[in-house]
């Protein structure tokens, strides 16, 4: 048989660029897979997929295959990685590298984006830098010939992370480690039943040698009684910490014990910490004498579909990759796309590696000071709220002086929404730990106002530790939730109220309508004294539309939820895939939820308010579809979906358009509307929502602590007196609530008036393979200063 030939050199030719998995399989492999596919085919390029990983670069021949589009449809909701993965020892050593490349030179590829660990990351940007080298030996030994590796000189490869231990220094998330964080707290969520059934104590070991992530989300969402992870080991008394942390918890009122264990947790001298010591010590009859019980979770954190956000960040880093290879130029150092809070980022492979190594290095040298400084930002924010929400009365230095204490009131406003329960169980910690008497206001504003009395049941009472400390997986409100604002409940007897109750500094949660009952507040507090007091707002809405942040709780649960109905409503139709499902998703006005989860399950189209709809839209839709129906090949049976934000059009409703499709696809194919309805308002909220509720909440009360020697009318002077505490970009940040008001809220719509989001609905129609579209008239205008204003033609 002829050797293989290389393809003509690459000038006017199109761009090849080869993709594969490395190291350890996570959900979101495939999404990032899927995303580099299409982002690269609409750049004018060609995709090889590189099976088995590295061993798949080394055997060459039937393991590098050509991607067309249709190839990775139904991708995004498979498990592990559809390419495969494999350990390659043969890479490892220089004849195996010499393979590889001489492979990629005969199927004419000079970039590759490689989705794995620090690892494989790590033996990548090896093989960069020896390209040269290995080519020009590959020349002298005669594998190749010189002119077979001109068009060859330079080697582009960008990194995606894909690791459920989330172990990559330089990033919050990496590919993969939500959805095994979600898998964790599902299965501590059905323990802690039968734990409390029991009143049993439960040792849960999770992954994570080297990165305590996983062991410490787990703790922090679940509100575990104990965390051992191995950045930071407990106190060289740790034995005695535990079982008088737990002791203490019993003597509460606690029925169930929870510990959880990194598989590399140890103590201060580096003995390694076993699940079965810790079961010796809690069962052991001269101390607690719990009845106890070990389980090992293993594999089970790694298998499964990808979560909402780990789709969501695998496709959006899979397009940033693709644009990272066309912009690269020979001195481009190898870069990794990262995310910071909400923002996708390109940073040096090289550098984050080694600090990813140096923890590691500082965990074995013992220097736990250094190694959780090389953590994020987060990660720390983390272990010291979940420090403070666990050992609320053990924790003594952190108690503030008698003149120092607040009573701050917490009050939720709106729609329920996953998550607003554990930020007031970790709102209620802090207050306790730090001297504070939390306040609970039963029902929103409405409640206040009308069941203020004394008695016992009625709508404001102090809370207490035993109550709030099952709250950290429950969905909905367990003190209640109305939408009814301030001025309707009528701001004189709100303001006597406050006064009444001494209140010190409000903590409110909720939506739309608790923003504007914060900005009814902060106005009025030139005509009421007792509104003089700090106020601060944490958003709590599926919606994701308050202004002054780009994260809300709830909008990962509903996500979540609405990506699940989608997931298998989509099945529902693999006895025809012939089959297009018109959802209409939940979200006011904005069309946030619509357009993520249009992205987490490669809709075909999103209608949303900001956009509009119009006949010629819907018109042009249709025909996308009778074409992509012509041309199915068959390679997934699974529906295709159309989601429609329920505000899209008082016209065009979800059902309307499913007939309009049914009457034009002329029996060629199918249509049906669904409504999931208050389904995507979630039952157990997500893991993110949970941990992103612990920290928000501890940073807001910190925040209304800055103002307890200010309780006058001099506060008015201080705009951070009244503020919205948001994720923006890569920040966390307190903004003034009377900026926000002036500069960023569309009242009319009840949203933001600049929506970090609108960028990422292109993306959905790049990703769908929708055409050009009419756009309605109303938004026409806008839309084209949008797309001129992010480069797209």
């Amino acid at each position: 048989m002829a050797p293989l030939q290389p393809p003509p050199p690459l000038e006017g030719k199109k761009r090849r660029i080869g993709m594969m998995t490395s190291g350890g399989d996570s959900p979101g492999m495939n999404g990032a897979i899927r995303a580099v596919v299409r982002t690269a085919i609409d750049a004018g390029c060609e995709v090889y997929c590189i099976y088995e990983g590295y061993e798949g670069l080394v055997k060459g021949k039937d393991f590098i295959r050509k991607f067309e589009w249709p190839f990775v449809r139904g991708w995004l909701s498979e498990g592990g990685t559809l390419i495969g993965t494999a350990r390659c020892m043969e890479f490892y050593e220089r004849p195996g590298r010499l393979l590889g490349a001489k492979n990629m030179v005969l199927n004419g590829i000079d970039a590759l984006i490689i989705c794995g660990g620090d690892g494989s990351l790590t033996g990548a940007d090896k093989f960069r830098a020896e390209w040269p080298g290995l080519l020009e030996e590959l020349v002298q030994t005669g594998e190749l010939t010189a002119e077979q590796t001109k068009p060859f000189k330079h080697l582009n490869i960008v990194g995606l992370v894909g690791s459920i231990d989330n172990d990559m220094s330089g990033t919050d998330a990496t590919i993969g480690c939500y959805s095994a964080l979600g898998r964790i707290c599902e299965m501590v969520d059905y323990i802690e039943a039968t734990a409390s059934s029991h009143s049993r104590a439960f040792v849960i070991e999770v992954m994570g040698r080297h990165c305590g992530w996983l062991a410490l989300m787990a703790g922090v969402a679940t509100g575990a009684d104990f965390v051992f992870i191995p950045e930071k080991p407990r106190a060289e008394n740790w034995k005695e910490e535990m079982c008088g942390l737990i002791a203490e918890h019993r003597k509460f009122g606690k029925r169930k014990t929870i510990v959880i264990v990194a598989e590399g947790a140890h103590d201060q001298d580096g003995g390694k910490i076993t699940c079965e010591m810790i079961k010796d010590l809690l069962a052991d009859k001269k101390g607690l004498a719990l009845d106890t019980r070990i389980t090992t979770l293993g594999h089970v954190q790694r298998g499964g579909t990808a979560c909402a956000y780990d789709r969501m960040i695998a496709t959006l880093q899979g397009v940033e990759a693709v644009k990272a290879v066309l912009d690269a130029t020979p001195d481009t150092p190898t870069p990794f796309i990262a995310i910071n809070e909400n923002k996708i980022t390109r940073k040096p492979l090289v550098q984050a590696v080694i600090d990813t190594k140096e923890v590691a290095k500082a965990i074995e040298a013992r220097d736990f000071k250094k190694a959780m400084g090389l953590r994020d930002t987060e990660f720390i924010d983390m272990y010291d709220s979940y420090m403070t929400t666990t050992a609320t009365s053990l924790n003594k230095s952190m108690l503030l002086p008698g003149d120092k204490h607040m009573r701050i009131a917490i009050i939720h406003v709106g729609a329920p929404a996953g998550g607003v329960n554990a930020a007031t169980r970790a709102a209620v910690a802090y207050c306790l730990t730090r001297g504070h008497t939390p306040i609970a206001i039963h029902n929103g504003f409405a409640g206040f106002a009308r069941h203020h009395d004394d008695k016992p049941e009625g709508a404001v009472r102090e809370f207490n530790w035993l109550e709030v400390d099952g709250w950290a997986s429950k969905g909905g409100s367990e003190i209640g939730m109305n939408r009814e604002t301030p001025e309707e409940s009528g701001m004189e007897l709100i303001a006597s109220l406050i006064a009444k109750y001494k209140i010190d500094g409000l903590f409110i949660i909720g939506g739309f309508e608790a923003f504007h009952s914060l900005s009814q507040l902060r106005q009025a507090r030139k005509d009421y004294s007792s509104l003089c007091i700090p106020m601060t707002l944490l958003p709590a809405t599926i919606s994701n539309n308050v202004p002054g942040t780009e994260y809300s709780l709830g909008s990962d649960t509903c996500l979540n939820e609405l990506m699940n109905y989608c997931d298998k409503i989509k099945q529902s139709a693999s006895a025809s895939r012939r089959r297009v499902f018109v959802i209409e998703t939940q979200g006011g006005k904005s069309g946030y939820i619509a357009t993520l989860a249009g992205l987490c399950v490669g809709a075909v189209a999103v209608y949303t308010h900001e956009e509009g709809i119009s006949i010629a839209m819907l018109a042009a839709d249709i025909d996308h579809l009778r074409k992509a129906f012509e041309s199915d090949s068959g390679q997934s049976r699974a529906g295709r979906l159309i989601l429609v934000n329920e505000k899209a059009s008082k016209v065009y409703t979800a059902r309307l358009i499913a007939d309009m499709i049914r009457e034009e696809a002329h029996d060629r194919f199918e249509s049906r509307d669904s409504i999931p309805g208050h389904v995507q308002q979630g039952g157990v909220p997500s893991p993110m929502d949970r941990t992103r509720a612990v920290r928000l909440a501890i940073k807001c009360i910190e925040h209304l602590e800055g103002f307890q020697d200010r309780r006058d009318s001099t506060i008015l002077d201080d705009d951070q007196s009244c503020t919205v505490i948001g994720i923006k970009g890569a920040s966390v940040v307190f903004t003034p609530m009377k900026e926000v008001e002036e500069k960023d809220t569309d009242w009319k719509n009840r949203r933001p008036l600049n929506e970090f989001w609108s960028p990422l609905k292109h993306i959905v129609d790049v990703l769908s393979g929708r055409p050009e579209v009419p756009r309605p008239e109303r938004n026409l205008e806008g839309f084209k200063a949008k797309d001129k204003k992010r480069g797209i033609a």
